[in-house]
């Protein structure tokens, strides 16, 4: 059984270093060895992760006392802690669930937030020239319309697009990534299964889509917060119909 939690002995480690920073020049490592340089460079990385850990817990209300952590590590290096290995799992074992509530909490309260502004956005969105609404509550601008086959539901699509969030963040990007998304086009959100099969190939449609048309209450975490209205910029390239299924019998017969 593991009685100390790899990211709590990081923090103390990060700890140590910052202390040490704050009393005293420190003197340059002595980098000459591939195992001085590995030694270094496995608490650098400790240390790149542990800070955004830090700063997890300081957004939850829980920042940490980081004499105590010192303390602790270095009484615990020494043979002399003033805890009990046990009591010390019971310890990290609660302040994990205490940080596992509150990012429950803040998780609720986001997509209390994030259902109001939505509501908001979609009201005045739809008055806007050019924008339709379908009956699902979708809502959709032409960019470029394209004169091709429209896919259905259970066909294969290829396309480019960006799905922004409302105050313009990218959070995902086939051009980006440089080559396009290709898909069964009742694998993904009901919205785009809807909104797509309203384009023709060589059309690019602006996408505006309900939280319920898109995550819902419980979002994508950690990416899209719950209750998210999203935007997205697709262009409709290829569609692959779905197989046929084979017919029994010969009808020459």
């Amino acid at each position: 059984m593991k009685l100390f939690k790899p990211t709590m002995v990081a923090i103390a480690l990060v700890s140590v270093l910052g202390c040490q920073e704050a009393k005293q020049e420190e003197k340059a490592a002595v980098l000459d060895t591939e195992i001085q340089k590995q030694a270094y460079g496995l608490g650098a990385s400790i240390g790149m992760y542990m800070e955004r850990n830090l700063e997890e817990h300081t957004k939850m209300g829980l920042s940490l006392d980081k004499e105590l952590i010192v303390k602790g590590f270095v009484d615990s290096l020494e043979g002399k802690s003033q805890i009990e290995k046990e009591e010390i799992q019971a310890l990290l074992t609660n302040l994990e669930q205490t940080m596992k509530t509150k990012q429950q909490e803040m998780a609720k309260q986001e997509a209390e937030a994030s259902l109001a502004e939505g509501q908001k956005f979609l009201e005045e969105n739809g008055k806007k020239e050019g924008v339709k609404t379908t009956e699902s509550g979708i809502q959709y601008s032409v960019i470029t319309e394209g004169t091709g086959d429209k896919p259905s539901a259970t066909d294969t699509v290829e396309v480019h697009y960006k799905g922004t969030f409302l105050n313009g963040e990218t959070f995902d990007s086939s051009y980006d990534r440089g080559q396009p998304a290709v898909f069964p086009l009742n694998r993904v959100i009901r919205g785009w299964t809807e909104g797509v099969q309203l384009m023709s190939v060589g059309s690019k449609y602006k996408f505006t889509i309900p939280s319920d048309l898109a995550y819902g209450p419980v979002g994508n975490p950690p990416r899209i917060p719950g209750n998210s209205v999203l935007e997205f910029e697709i262009e409709l390239l290829k569609i692959q119909k779905a197989e046929q299924p084979a017919e029994v019998g010969d009808k020459s017969e």
